[in-house]
């Protein structure tokens, strides 16, 4: 009976954060925030592959994720992708 109550538990919290982080996008609440996207978990495409999940390396400047507007910065990121050189 605890197993299925632990489960169940951890499955309405997945489902309750999921709901908080679409709403917080939906409100504008999210920016992108470039170079602290881990390897696979990037958001979109970038200037070296066309989709999420595709990211090759840890903080590469090139790919981002959407995060908390406000906590970019502080994770180390830049708000603004790299310029070509």
């Amino acid at each position: 009976m605890l197993t299925r109550t632990l489960i169940l538990t951890a499955a309405l919290g997945s489902l309750l954060s999921l709901g908080t982080a679409a709403a917080a996008d939906d409100k504008g609440d999210m920016e992108k925030c470039y170079g602290v996207a881990e390897a696979g978990k990037n958001d979109c495409h970038s200037a070296n592959h066309g989709c999420a999940g595709m990211a090759k390396t840890d903080k590469d400047p090139a790919d981002w994720v959407k995060v908390p507007k406000g906590t970019c910065e502080k994770m180390g990121g830049k708000l603004t992708a790299p310029t070509a050189m």
